[in-house]
């Protein structure tokens, strides 16, 4: 069975109503992201961050996952599929796909300020005073710019086995997570899919210039006819 890895980027959630990490402005929400997603801002206001990501997990709870998630989990069914993904909310896993790795965190997770690897699910609004069993104050589970991505040599393994690559939702611009196309296998066939695609086609490079649901319905028939 071959391997298919997937980079996934904001570009996947942005139909089921999750609002792309920044606007045209550089804000997020209306927040400059030095405000809400860098220790600093965390230390200076934490009250603000944590209302910030209360925000976004309360709307998670008020989507659902779209046809590119569906896609993504049913390709299971005929190939080994890994997903690679930059965004922190889990409509991949609510859409059935059993094997995904958030580079930069997950909104439904909380960790220790003092212990990185300290982490637990959490569902609802975290607060100051939200303390983990080490005692310690409970932080969003989010890297933040100005962090260590901590699966990021995962990732760079994971990619490498990669039979096919599909890229989606992402303009592959954002370091680390831009760099990981670099560890695919020489020749590996690689499916781009982006609406505003700032990439031009190669020899094993197919570009989709559509949205992630309509690239995933088109890129499905070709996996299946030509890959299995």
């Amino acid at each position: 069975m071959k391997k298919i890895v997937v980079l996934t980027g904001a570009g996947v959630s942005a139909e089921s109503g999750v609002k792309t990490f920044r606007d045209d402005n550089g804000l997020w929400e209306g927040h400059d992201v030095m405000e809400v997603a860098t220790p600093e801002g965390f230390e200076k206001n934490p009250k603000l961050v944590f209302e910030f990501y209360n925000q976004r997990r309360r709307q998670l709870k008020t989507v659902q996952p779209n046809l590119a998630h569906q896609i993504l989990a049913d390709l299971e069914n005929h190939f080994e599929v890994e997903i690679i993904t930059q965004n922190v909310d889990d409509l991949h896993e609510r859409a059935g796909s059993t094997k995904v790795t958030h580079l930069h965190g997950e909104l439904t997770k909380a960790r220790s300020i003092k212990n990185e690897e300290l982490v637990l699910d959490w569902n609802k609004d975290l607060n100051l005073g939200n303390l983990g069993p080490d005692g310690n104050q409970l932080r969003p589970f989010i890297v933040w710019f100005g962090e260590a991505v901590p699966k990021m040599d995962e990732a760079m393994k994971i990619v490498s086995q990669a039979d096919l690559l599909i890229i989606i939702g992402t303009s592959m611009q954002v370091y680390p997570a831009a760099g990981l196309i670099n560890f695919a296998k020489p020749n590996t066939p690689i499916y781009f899919i982006d609406p505003n695609p700032a990439i031009k086609e190669q020899k094993n490079l197919t570009i989709f210039a559509d949205k992630a649901s309509t690239g995933m319905k088109k890129l499905k028939q070709i996996l299946i006819n030509t890959h299995l």
